[in-house]
């Protein structure tokens, strides 16, 4: 007999379910690891295995990272990298990671998410792609498992360096074969393609600098073979673009379609420079886009159009991005980001309403489950997985905001979740982690960052 847990008394529950309903007084029912009932407290029961009292709080759906990179919270605010773009940035990183370690790998996972957990993040992707030394996925993989994240591990790689006319140094740089060899080995060992899931798996070569034509083909058909998903990077920066047609004679669009990276089960990272013909292409195909709008602007990159995307029908979801891009991971704080560059980038034209409070919510819930190609997460709604977050609305950061606390969540600023649940778990408690200690873990993490950074610049 599954157990059940009730969730009671919310100020707000905002469901995203087909209505979009936000209940007053608001309770959900799980048993198990799925979603039973939804609706007031008077109308679900009064007793479960466990209740949690949600008197003055605004419950919803744990929301979904579309785009990280975990292992780069080692190197946060590292200092030659502080003032670069893209390409420069990367080439001052790569000999630093060229030197990490599978505990690195595990430390630097569980750190991340950590973070976006906090920050009312239920489900994740990650998209590792540098695998010196002897690490492999399966360390971000089982660092998931024991912290009890929903976790997409994309097996990102790296073809091309820097004597083949690609970015990255030689010796960061794999075979295409035991790329292939190790991504297909990682799907028969971790993918579940079941509803509810906590594990996927995802093919995910790195990006059009760093790998050739023929790996991102090779890799689009190994996906369809086995059902699984395709991620990468995409239109940047202007570099990016300069790349893609010196290299290819193409735009990053006509690049992804010619090579079968288009359809509801891949999506693209960034896409700032996408244009009309790729939104119209990405809309036709559904073709997803994580929105990363704090690296693009700590990066300087740009500001995708994100409203033209959401007006032409692409799935958009909201990604964190790398930890030494952003250098942060607090979702609902990009979510937040979403909405105000929005704002800035249509200015008087189409004023505030460029993009709400709600859409942004909805982009970091429905959308981003869209882009990861699932329909059993996003939403509270019976029959859907189990993952709900509820926020304290009692803070300083929110005082005077409870005119409209949904909205609040967004505009203003709410540090952590009181509660988080995760496939029916309960994984943060009065606001601290129940799966791991976090301050031992920060610790860990911090002296292991000491460690990269002198491994790489004692070596000059």
């Amino acid at each position: 007999m599954h157990k059940t847990l009730l969730v009671r008394h919310a100020a707000v529950l905002v469901t995203m379910d087909g209505q979009r309903r936000e209940i007053r007084d608001g309770a959900v029912l799980a048993r198990g690891n799925v979603i039973e009932a939804v609706g007031t407290t008077d109308e679900l029961p009064a007793v479960a295995d466990e209740v949690i009292d949600a008197t003055g709080m605004v419950v919803m759906p744990g929301m979904v990272n579309t785009h990280h990179h975990m292992y780069q919270s080692l190197t946060r605010a590292v200092g030659a990298a502080q003032d670069s773009e893209l390409f420069g940035w990367l080439q001052t990183l790569y000999p630093i990671w060229a030197n990490l370690t599978p505990e690195m790998i595990r430390v630097s996972t569980q750190t991340a998410m950590s973070e976006l957990i906090l920050s009312g993040c239920t489900t994740s992707s990650d998209h590792l792609y540098i695998y010196p030394n002897g690490i492999t996925l399966d360390d971000s993989i089982e660092a998931a498992d024991a912290i009890g994240m929903r976790f997409h591990a994309a097996r990102g790689a790296m073809s091309v360096g820097q004597s083949q006319g690609g970015l990255p140094p030689d010796s960061v740089v794999e075979r295409e074969d035991a790329i292939l060899a190790e991504t297909q080995r990682l799907i028969r060992r971790w993918h579940d393609p079941a509803r509810h899931a906590m594990r996927r798996i995802v093919v995910a070569p790195c990006s059009p600098f760093s790998v050739s034509r023929e790996l991102m083909r090779d890799a689009a058909l190994l996906a369809r073979e086995y059902g699984v998903s395709l991620h990468t990077h995409l239109a940047e920066n202007d570099n990016d673009i300069a790349y893609t047609r010196e290299k290819f004679n193409c735009t990053p669009a006509e690049y992804a379609q010619d090579l079968g990276w288009t359809g509801p089960d891949a999506w693209h990272a960034h896409c700032v420079k996408l244009d009309d013909e790729g939104i119209y292409l990405f809309a036709r195909t559904g073709t997803g886009v994580a929105h990363c709008p704090c690296s693009n602007m700590r990066l300087a990159s740009g500001i995708a159009p994100i409203r033209k995307m959401i007006d032409a029908g692409v799935p958009v979801g909201i990604g964190v991005d790398g930890s030494a891009s952003n250098d942060g991971a607090h979702m609902l704080g990009e979510a937040r980001m979403a909405m105000l560059l929005q704002r800035v980038a249509h200015g008087p034209v189409h004023g505030p309403s460029a993009m709400r409070a709600r859409e942004a919510l909805e982009l970091a819930t429905l959308g981003g489950a869209r882009v990861l190609n699932r329909d059993d997460i996003g939403a509270l709604a019976p029959g859907m997985s189990a993952d709900i977050v509820c926020w304290p609305t009692d803070s300083v950061g929110m005082a005077g905001g409870l005119h409209d606390p949904v909205a609040a969540l967004v505009f203003c600023n709410v540090p952590r979740v009181k509660h988080s649940i995760i496939n029916g778990r309960v994984v943060v408690r009065d606001g601290e982690l129940t799966t791991l200690e976090l301050p031992v873990l920060v610790e860990r993490h911090n002296r292991l960052a000491r460690e990269l950074a002198e491994a790489a610049y004692g070596a000059r």
